[in-house]
């Protein structure tokens, strides 16, 4: 008499693609890490290190810097390490394939894919925060009492660009994949409020409302908001709505191309 083989729940599944790709993850982490934070330790170094020391920029500005560099790191995190691996898995190496053999909705193999990208944009944001402290020195008006929105924070952007990079990964051909770095990256973050609040550009009003179609305004605004609260910044419910709304938005879109990838 046959029996059936046993079930094998998506959880399970999930969780051990997750387990695979943290493995990974953590076996690559200092080439991840330097191809995250190079750029944002760039800019901490020259904008938030040098100049101050030469008196070229006064040193409130570092108040401004710290947060837009620790959103930049999450967004570069969280983009690339979704957006880069659907590039080649669905390019070249088609190991896009053997998990879709997997017992489980395809729905369940892009989430599991998102949720990894959400914890290397954690990881990466992580890194960054003490390494800017240390090369900073004391940043006025830093604190940490606002910890429980930080977190919250870096946690919606982090699954923000993560779905982004899902959707991303999987509408543009791999021989395209430069266009996302030149169109959609770079001007995300030079106007994305990282290198100054969105209050200052009450000077150019035009520009002010412009940005925030920019997913990582939000971002760089709530936890400026968090961690140096002294400088103006976007109130916290419209962080946390703006992002909510942008994750499930990517999440939608990624789904669905992810989707249409791989059955096409």
């Amino acid at each position: 008499m046959s029996t059936a083989p046993p079930r094998v729940s998506s959880a399970t599944v999930f969780l051990a693609l997750l387990r695979r790709d943290v493995r990974v993850a953590i076996k690559e982490l200092p080439f991840f890490l330097v191809r995250t934070i190079m750029q944002p330790m760039l800019f901490i170094i020259v904008f938030g290190f040098l100049l101050p020391k030469m008196g070229f920029v006064c040193g409130g500005y570092q108040s401004a810097l710290l947060p837009g560099i620790l959103a930049v790191s999450l967004t570069l995190a969280a983009v690339q390490s979704v957006a880069l691996p659907m590039v080649q898995e669905f390019g070249w190496t088609r190991e896009i394939e053997d998990r879709l053999l997997a017992p489980v909705p395809t729905s369940v193999i892009a989430a599991e894919k998102i949720v990894a990208g959400v914890v290397q944009g954690l990881i990466a944001a992580a890194v960054v925060l003490p390494v800017a402290r240390l090369i900073m020195g004391p940043i006025a008006g830093l604190t940490l009492a606002h910890a429980g929105e930080v977190a919250l924070i870096m946690l919606l952007g982090a699954m923000a660009f993560s779905a982004m990079g899902m959707w991303l990964g999987t509408a543009i051909e791999g021989q395209h994949i430069g266009l996302m770095f030149s169109v959609v990256i770079a001007p995300m973050l030079f106007f994305g409020c990282a290198y100054y609040p969105w209050r200052g550009l009450d000077v150019v009003p035009a520009m002010k409302y412009i940005v925030l179609v920019n997913p990582l305004v939000y971002v760089a605004e709530g936890l400026r908001g968090a961690l140096t609260p002294s400088i103006p910044h976007m109130s916290f419910p419209v962080v946390v709505g703006a992002l909510l709304f942008i994750t499930a938005f990517f999440w939608r879109f990624g789904l669905r191309s992810f989707y249409r990838r791989a059955i096409g």
